[in-house]
C-alpha cells in the first residue's frame, strides 16, 4: 500500500472508503491518542502551534489526523502531531482521526516523515533528518527520497548539505535565529570556524540579507594588525664578535680542544668538546682549578 501512495500527497494516504466507514473515521477522545514515536520534528513553534490553535478553536481541526489502533482502546498517531498539540491547546476534548490498517514500524515511520514532509511542517534541518532517515532506514537513494516527497533531487541534495554544519548553527536555522538561504551560504565556509563564527554573529547582529552574507563569505580572511603592545622588543646587542673571536683563541690554547661561544642577546652559552672519557676527566681538572 505504502510504495502506491508515496508521493501524491496525504490525500493518498487515506483509505478511498475511509469516510463511509464509522470504524474507520470518527470523532476520538484527545486523551486516548499517544504520540507517534517515530515523530520525525522536534521543535514546534510556540507562536505557529498557538496561531494554529486560535483557527481550530474557532473552525475546528479541518483535516483528521491518521492513527493506527493500539492496546486498551487506544491508539498511536501517525501523522498530525502539530494539529493533535494545537487541539489540546484549544481544549477540545475530540478531534477528528481516520483509522488506518495495522502497519508494522517501518511503515509507520515512512508515513509520518512523508507526511511530515509534504506539508512543509519542518524546519529545514528536520527536512535534512528525516531526508536522512529515509536514505538510511529504508536505503534509498536521494533520487528515489525525492520522487517518494515530490521534490527535485537538487532539493533534497540542498536541504541534506545543511547538516554539514556545525550543531550550534544547526540549532540558529531550528530556532529561525538565521534563514535557511543564510545556512546554504555558511555551508562555503564551513571549515573556517573562526570566519565561519564571526559571518554568522555578523548575519544576527547587523541583520544583513543573504547577499551581504554571501559578500562576507567571498572574502578572504585578514591576518590581524599586531597590537602595539605586540610589537617585538628589539633584543639588546650581544658580546662583540672581534671580542668572542679573541676569547675562543684564547680558551682553546688553555683547554686544548673546541670551543664555541652561542649569543642570545645578552645571554649565551659556552660549549667545550671533549673526545673520551679521559678527556672529559682532563677538562674538569683544569676548569677546577
Amino acid at each position: 500500500m505504502v510504495k502506491n501512495v508515496l508521493g501524491r500527497g496525504v490525500g493518498a494516504l487515506l483509505p478511498e472508503d475511509s469516510l463511509d466507514e464509522a470504524d474507520k473515521f470518527f470523532m476520538c477522545d484527545i486523551d486516548k491518542i499517544s504520540p507517534n514515536p517515530n515523530q520525525p520534528r522536534s521543535h514546534f513553534d510556540a507562536d505557529k502551534l498557538q496561531q494554529l490553535a486560535d483557527s481550530i478553536r474557532e473552525k475546528g481541526v479541518i483535516q483528521p489526523l491518521l492513527v493506527v489502533r493500539a492496546h486498551g482502546n487506544r491508539y498511536t498517531l501517525i501523522a498530525g502531531e502539530r494539529r493533535l498539540r494545537a487541539a489540546k491547546l484549544a481544549g477540545r476534548d475530540e478531534v477528528p482521526v481516520v483509522v488506518m490498517d495495522e502497519t508494522s514500524d517501518n511503515e509507520s515511520l515512512e508515513l509520518a516523515l512523508i507526511e511530515n514532509i509534504q506539508r512543509h511542517d519542518l524546519n529545514p534541518i528536520e527536512e535534512a533528518q528525516a531526508y536522512t532517515r529515509l536514505m538510511e532506514e529504508f536505503r534509498l537513494t536521494q533520487e528515489e527520497v525525492a520522487k517518494k516527497v515530490g521534490r527535485q533531487r537538487s532539493t533534497v541534495a540542498n536541504v541534506l548539505r545543511l547538516l554539514h554544519l556545525p550543531k550550534t548553527l544547526q540549532d540558529d536555522v531550528v530556532q529561525g535565529v538565521i534563514s535557511e538561504g543564510h545556512a546554504r551560504v555558511l555551508l562555503r565556509i564551513k571549515d573556517q570556524p573562526e570566519q565561519l563564527q564571526e559571518v554568522r554573529d555578523r548575519i544576527v547582529n547587523e541583520e544583513l540579507s543573504v547577499r551581504a552574507a554571501e559578500r562576507l563569505c567571498n572574502k578572504k580572511p585578514q591576518p590581524p594588525e599586531p597590537k602595539a603592545s605586540e610589537t617585538p622588543t628589539p633584543q639588546p646587542e650581544g658580546v662583540p664578535q672581534a671580542y668572542c673571536a679573541a676569547l675562543l683563541n684564547q680558551l682553546t690554547n688553555q683547554l686544548h680542544t673546541k670551543v664555541r661561544i652561542v649569543q642570545q642577546g645578552q645571554r649565551g652559552k659556552l660549549e667545550i668538546e671533549y673526545y673520551s672519557s679521559d678527556d672529559l676527566n682532563r677538562l674538569v681538572s683544569l676548569l677546577a682549578r
